[in-house]
């Protein structure tokens, strides 16, 4: 009898087990040589925690605010394309995993489920809507209309993908979408009768999206506006200007332009230069509770996690995702207490420190 996965790794060595080549490579895989993938791991192995010692941490709470509201924990779900892919729960179980937890779940344009049936499988849950956007504006406020109808309180628009990257596992699989799979929500917005593939839907996506359209989104929306992909404080600056209630600090997983900067290495002039004036979220690399830690010293509001929950989902379903979820919410409950902190607001710039910093 296997021993109880303790870990995200434990997680993802049993995805690895459970899933083919194909749907593991391109969950696993990242773009070209894979650095910035790997970077964005190794990166947080360089600042080191500054704990206080000596302070009463009897009573600790991991819970925050994101957009006005309370949420269980910084930790959120990132957005992850055809999670059906994963396990039949899909996006629905993971839908309900967030939601068991009291955190927030980001789906993806590219999701295996449409933006009603996630929130029928979730009503309770608290939901983001991560868009593309398409060449064909209708396709993309049809996108947004459907999300909004059903509930989901944020549109976070991927600002860093007007091409797809070269993600060599793919090619080396020769990954196919399984048969039955399909990116549904696109294909009812484009009227394709017989379903649409996540490479059809990339071939819609407009590359020549800029800061107008969204300011133009923010303008016109219902709900809050987030700018997913930015790795730099002038464009986190503009993303303020132009209308966006929050910035996500993101490199696509590695998965778009390798030998970009590592995304917790990203965050201290992203926060500089937002200043507060928006919400910051960084992704990429979170392994650990202690992770986050690190993030919220550097200036975030929360962190995503995608791959994380993703092995949990592939693992097993929909309680493996909530297993995952938990046991990042235990990490940073025990790492809150042992830096000295009280709650995920009292981790402050002082908390971390670089490996290479002068002394």
């Amino acid at each position: 009898m296997e021993p109880e996965p303790i870990n995200v790794a434990d997680y993802e060595r049993i995805a690895a087990e459970r899933l083919e080549a194909g749907p593991l490579g391109y969950f696993r895989g990242g773009a070209g040589d894979e650095f910035t993938m790997r970077e964005n791991i190794a990166a947080y192995r360089r600042w080191a925690l500054r704990p206080r010692v000596l302070v009463d941490v009897e009573k600790t709470t991991t819970a925050t605010t994101i957009l006005g509201r309370e949420v269980s924990m910084p930790i959120l779900v990132a957005p992850v394309a055809l999670q059906a892919m994963a396990h039949p729960d899909g996006e629905a179980g993971m839908a309900r995993a967030a939601a068991a937890v009291g955190t927030i779940m980001s789906l993806s344009t590219a999701a295996t489920t449409r933006p009603s049936e996630v929130a029928a499988a979730a009503p309770a849950g608290r939901r983001w809507f991560q868009l593309y956007c398409f060449r064909d504006r209708g396709v993309t406020d049809a996108l947004v209309s459907e999300a909004v109808e059903s509930g989901f309180e944020a549109i976070v628009v991927t600002a860093d993908a007007p091409r797809g990257g070269k993600r060599e596992r793919d090619l080396r699989t020769g990954f196919r979408l399984p048969p039955g799979l399909g990116v549904p929500a696109v294909a009812a917005a484009v009227g394709a009768p017989t379903g649409l593939g996540i490479s059809q839907m990339f071939d819609l996506v407009d590359p020549s999206l800029g800061w107008s359209d969204i300011e133009r989104l923010a303008a016109g929306s219902e709900v809050p506006v987030l700018v997913k992909g930015l790795l730099r404080g002038d464009d986190a600056e503009l993303a303020v200007e132009h209308g966006a209630a929050g910035v996500v600090v993101s490199n696509h997983g590695g998965r778009q332009l390798d030998g970009a900067m590592a995304t917790i290495d990203a965050l201290p002039e992203v926060a500089e230069a937002v200043g507060g004036r928006c919400e910051i979220i960084v992704d990429g690399g979170v392994r650990r509770g202690t992770d986050v830690l690190v993030a919220l010293a550097l200036g975030a509001t929360a962190v995503q996690v995608g791959r994380p929950a993703l092995w949990g989902l592939a693992a097993d379903g929909e309680a493996g995702a909530r297993r995952v979820l938990e046991l990042l919410r235990e990490e940073l409950d025990v790492g809150l207490a042992l830096l000295g902190c009280h709650s995920p607001a009292e981790v402050g710039r002082d908390r971390v420190r670089h490996v290479n910093a002068v002394l």
